[in-house]
């Protein structure tokens, strides 16, 4: 997805280098390897950024509101590749030189476990109450079922209660009634870069809520840090510097596990993170839609509710969904869980627009309430073949001396092709999209996700073997060609393409 232009702002700290395998240390399950030689970049780094959807805006549906024009510029701008892909979809029988899309975080490797499990015999039920309208937070059996779900997998303390849960049709629908309920038009959400690009539609399409960039960049500065990481220094800038340009800010966004670094907070920094938003009394939006898509066994994930006490629990609103972790992005679930019954009231006074159908919640119910086919069954599969598919592509980067970042959970690596860019600009990584895009293979290009160093693209490795190694094999075919355009034009040589680990 295009990103959008943002009013940028600098400060004064030490000029940021760009990242070699000599800045990075061991231990983080990291790689950085096979990077071109290239001068200190002597320009100060930015550590705060404003989104303004409005600064580029431009249209000529003159039978539109405003606002309409507004909706369809972003559909216009935003879904170029998507739109493509769709026109043009890989299929081995019917089209085998379309498009493979490794650019949509979507698992599709358990179709077979789901799709045994969805069609036995327990979840083909109707009644009557099923067919009318329900409580709009979501029917009762559900909330409790997801209620028990959360209270097992997020490890929490104590039970969580379901007048708490909020049901809606997916996570997309989530943010926007949470921005929509918790800000005033014009008002922004903090966030940090790189994320997931489509939130800035979410929050501003209906609530005209902006985001507040925390700017992070891939240079390790020490023993104990690592890319693209997340401090409460950076927040506090960030927050100063958003203020100081008149925008208020009413709350903060943390995806945990993170897209698309794959960013595992630790309980240490969520605490940190959360007593940052209860000091300046900001609301925190936890995004969990991957916590159970952790497949690195030595990784140990917390979720905000296994906290034994959260600073603001009234600000704190989680949510979750099955789109991810059971891959089931089409079907539509999403859970918010807040202790704020204000809020909760609110975003359920929303679902009269993005609530699901009675024999959806149904399904889903019954679906959540299977804690041991979950525990035993689906969850160690999906996990073995998540992690033979991310060892695929990580083989295959390792073989083309391309540093990546990939901290073993979600679906995603985060490439670094800097050294394919002449000069390190983002148009350059827009044309090496396109190229890719060409080649019929899509990727996501980093200026989706708000990142600061242009050359940065995620590649999705949770898709089948067959399409997964026609994807890569399409990957290296244009980076080969690619290499050859920058030797040719550029003094620049790429190292000797050994692994480092950091």
């Amino acid at each position: 997805m295009f990103s959008l232009p943002q009013r940028e702002s600098t400060a004064s700290t030490t000029p940021s280098d760009s990242t070699s395998a000599r800045d990075m240390d061991s231990g983080h399950g990291d790689v950085l390897q096979g990077e071109c030689l290239r001068k200190p970049d002597r320009k100060q780094p930015r550590l705060y950024g404003v989104g303004d959807p409005m600064a580029m805006f431009s249209s000529d549906s003159s039978c539109l509101s405003s606002r309409g024009r507004v909706i369809k510029w972003f559909w216009d701008s935003a879904e170029e590749g998507y739109r493509t892909y769709h026109m043009d979809e890989y299929d081995e029988d019917k089209n085998p030189s379309g498009i493979i899309n490794l650019g949509t975080s979507e698992n599709k490797l358990c179709f077979d476990l789901l799709s045994r499990r969805l069609t036995q015999s327990d979840m083909l039920h109707v009644e009557p109450s099923l067919l009318q309208y329900p409580d709009w937070r979501g029917h009762l059996f559900l909330r409790e079922e997801v209620a028990r779900f959360l209270s097992l997998y997020c490890k929490s303390p104590a039970p969580l209660k379901p007048e708490n849960v909020v049901v809606l049709n997916g996570c997309a629908s989530l943010f926007s009634a949470l921005a929509t309920v918790l800000c005033e038009a014009g008002e922004a959400l903090l966030i940090p870069t790189p994320y997931y690009g489509a939130i800035t539609q979410h929050v501003y399409l209906y609530g005209n809520v902006r985001l507040a960039y925390v700017y992070l960049d891939s240079k390790v500065t020490g023993l104990n840090t690592r890319p693209f990481q997340l401090t409460v220094e950076k927040l506090e800038m960030a927050l100063q510097g958003v203020n100081s340009e008149g925008v208020k800010v009413k709350g903060l966004i943390l995806i945990n596990p993170q897209n698309p670094l794959g960013d595992i907070y630790s309980p240490e920094e969520l605490q940190e993170f959360l007593g940052f938003a209860t000091r300046h009394q900001l609301h925190v939006i936890m995004d969990e839609v991957y916590m159970l898509s952790v497949f690195e066994e030595s990784l140990g994930y917390h979720s905000v509710l296994s906290l034994e006490r959260l600073p603001d629990p009234q600000r704190t609103h989680v949510m979750w969904a099955t789109s991810k972790d059971f891959g089931m992005s089409g079907l539509r679930f999403g859970i918010l869980y807040t202790e704020n019954q204000h809020v909760a009231t609110a975003v359920a006074s929303l679902c009269r627009y993005h609530g699901l159908s009675g024999l959806v919640q149904y399904q889903m119910a019954q679906l959540l309430r299977d804690h041991d086919w979950i525990t035993q069954v689906y969850l160690p599969e999906n996990h073995t073949r998540l992690k033979a598919a991310h060892t695929y592509v990580s083989e295959e980067l390792k073989a083309l001396g391309i540093p990546f970042v990939s901290r073993g959970a979600g679906f995603f690596i985060w490439v670094d092709l800097r050294k394919y860019l002449r000069q390190g600009t983002f148009e350059e990584e827009v044309l090496l999209w396109r190229r890719f895009l060409d080649n019929k293979v899509l990727l996501s290009f980093g200026k989706a996700f708000e990142c600061k160093e242009p050359g940065w693209f995620r590649i999705v490795f949770s898709d089948k073997e067959n399409r997964l190694c026609l994807g890569m094999q399409r990957v290296r075919q244009v980076l080969e060609g690619q290499s050859q355009v920058v030797e040719d034009a550029s003094p620049c040589h790429t190292q000797d393409p050994s692994t480092q680990p950091i």
